[in-house]
């Protein structure tokens, strides 16, 4: 599906189409945590007033909320409200470690898959590498499995099995191209090759180009069919975190606040250049980068010298929401005031299962604030957060983020 904001492609990429949602009922994803403490509130998102429902299960799979939802240990305590987690995962992440109910699901290289988004110019074939390790499925056929228990495979699958839906969706995807008159090639020549290049005819593609050649004609997708720099839209919601028109509004947490004074510096979690999100942070790549096992973090150097820190020092970075430990970096190309410590590392608690309990491994979730964007957006904002750092002189606790279930748990 193509997303808002992704430039105009020429042919739509293979992809299985999501379903009907029978209950019309979503939530903007960063509120999820919302959603399971408070069933029956109502919430302002885009418009409209919404209601959170009474959410008894939880099926989650390509995803991992320990990873990206901020205020972790308001995570765990939303987490605890369902019946019943399951979780389809190939790794021992955070996320599975507090499931009710874990079902192998393979990687890339365990099974056949199409490799395609709106924003890219190829087409991948990806066919898997080796057999599935472990008793691992992937999700088409987990999904199948359950579908029989529930007495509609037919249904779901439509009699195809893998490499006959991913035939399917490649001819779909080839018979639309020619309509637009882009040639692709067959599926046997496209999965020989390994990949297909999409070209668009005439010239590359310019975003806008068509909107600015005429107007009129090519509209954008606002209620005026021009940019928008004045939104009468969205001025009329009445909203008083997000008028119709830019505009600097205070954050909640930023220096200039009041909580300043407690907390001093200002959290920046970045991108992580060791690994992909929190993908991998098992790997040697992303070990290598770690200071005694933890994440690194990099502090000003007046900063630090204030707080007599120096570089390879494990620090504690705290506030009233959380704590974690990570090894700290000196550098001037962090402003005074300003600590960056990447996403990413894998929630590793102290003590599983408290809330409140020190991760370990220098998670910046533990310390970001739970908050909507505005009433418009609803997305998170974990880039205003003020922290405090000190240096951790007591004995460091062992790194437990990668290691394998028990047997116990395998049983439960």
């Amino acid at each position: 599906m193509q997303g808002q904001g992704n430039p105009v492609e020429p042919i739509d990429v293979p992809a299985m189409h999501a379903g009907a949602n029978p209950t019309g009922s979503f939530i903007p994803v960063a509120r999820i945590v919302d959603m399971l403490l408070k069933p029956g509130e109502k919430y302002d998102f885009n418009g409209k007033q919404r209601t959170y429902p009474d959410t008894k299960l939880v099926y989650w799979c390509g995803g991992n909320p320990f990873h990206h939802h901020q205020d972790i240990n308001r995570l765990i305590e939303g987490w605890r409200r369902p019946e019943t987690i399951i979780v389809n995962e190939p790794w021992w992440t955070a996320t599975a470690r507090h499931a009710d109910i874990v079902l192998p699901a393979t990687t890339t290289l365990e099974r056949n898959d199409i490799g395609a988004s709106s924003r890219d110019r190829f087409i991948m074939a990806m066919e898997k590498a080796v057999d599935p390790v472990g008793g691992a499925r992937n999700d088409f056929d987990i999904f199948s499995e359950l579908s029989e228990r529930l007495g509609f495979r037919s249904t779901f699958t439509e009699d195809r099995d893998e490499k006959e839906w991913l035939r399917h969706l490649y001819d779909v995807s080839r018979q639309q191209a020619a309509k637009s008159k882009v040639e692709l090639p067959d599926f046997d020549e496209f999965w020989e090759q390994g990949h297909v290049e999409i070209a668009e005819p005439g010239k590359p593609h310019v975003v806008y180009s068509e909107f600015r050649d005429d107007p009129e004609k090519h509209a954008l997708q606002t209620p005026s069919g021009l940019i928008e720099i004045f939104s009468e839209t969205i001025d009329g919601f009445g909203y008083d975190d997000c008028p119709g028109h830019p505009v600097w509004l205070e954050p909640v947490e930023w220096l200039g606040a009041e909580e300043a004074k407690r907390h001093p510096l200002h959290l920046m979690s970045n991108q992580p250049d060791s690994r992909l999100h929190a993908q991998m942070d098992c790997g040697t790549v992303s070990g290598a980068s770690k200071i005694s096992g933890r994440e690194p973090v990099t502090l000003n150097t007046g900063d630090a010298t204030a707080r007599g820190i120096k570089a390879g020092d494990i620090v504690r970075v705290f506030n009233d929401r959380g704590e974690t430990l990570a090894g700290a970096v000196l550098s001037d190309g962090v402003m005074p005031g300003v600590i960056r410590l990447a996403t990413g590392a894998w929630y590793d608690p102290a003590e599983p299962g408290r809330i409140g309990t020190l991760d370990k491994h220098g998670n910046p979730n533990m310390l970001t604030l739970d908050r909507g964007t505005s009433k418009l957006g609803q997305g998170p904002v974990a880039h205003s957060t003020l922290v405090e750092v000190a240096r951790y002189d007591a004995e460091l606790p062992d790194i437990t983020a990668f290691t394998g279930p028990t047997a116990k748990a395998t049983e439960a």
